[in-house]
């Protein structure tokens, strides 16, 4: 819903007057909006990931000269892959739930095991009584 004329005259007004009294603080709230935030996340995903490749080559050219500085680097270049990866993951699936406006589901909310079965158990036998 679009503000109106005079709230966005008000809202104009605040922001100067914030300005005026505290413009380091103005500044540092100014480009939090959820886009920025978002990019912000995925190009620090991106830096992280190319440095664990980098530390994953590496591993790999130092392993014939010194073993275990090679698989030192090696396996810490894949963690640091694999948690840049899921870094740039989680901020999609929150970014997508904020701009929704809707909360991720809980992993409580699925059926159990047994009542999916039951489930499946029972649409079997319906589609047999019907076609049979």
């Amino acid at each position: 819903m679009p503000l109106s004329e005079h709230e966005q005259r008000l809202l104009e007004q605040i922001e100067q007057s914030l300005y005026a009294e505290d413009p380091k603080f103005a500044r540092s709230w100014r480009a939090k909006d959820l886009n920025s935030l978002k990019r912000l996340r995925i190009i620090r995903a991106v830096i992280a990931f190319v440095i664990g490749l980098a530390m994953l080559l590496a591993g790999v050219i130092t392993l014939p000269a010194r073993p275990s500085l090679g698989i030192g680097l090696g396996v810490g270049g894949f963690l640091l892959m694999v948690g840049a990866a899921w870094y740039a993951l989680a901020t999609r699936s929150r970014v997508r739930a904020a701009s929704t406006g809707t909360k991720p589901k809980p992993k409580g909310a699925r059926p159990s095991l047994r009542a999916r079965l039951e489930e499946r158990w029972q649409r079997r036998q319906d589609e047999r009584g019907m076609g049979g």
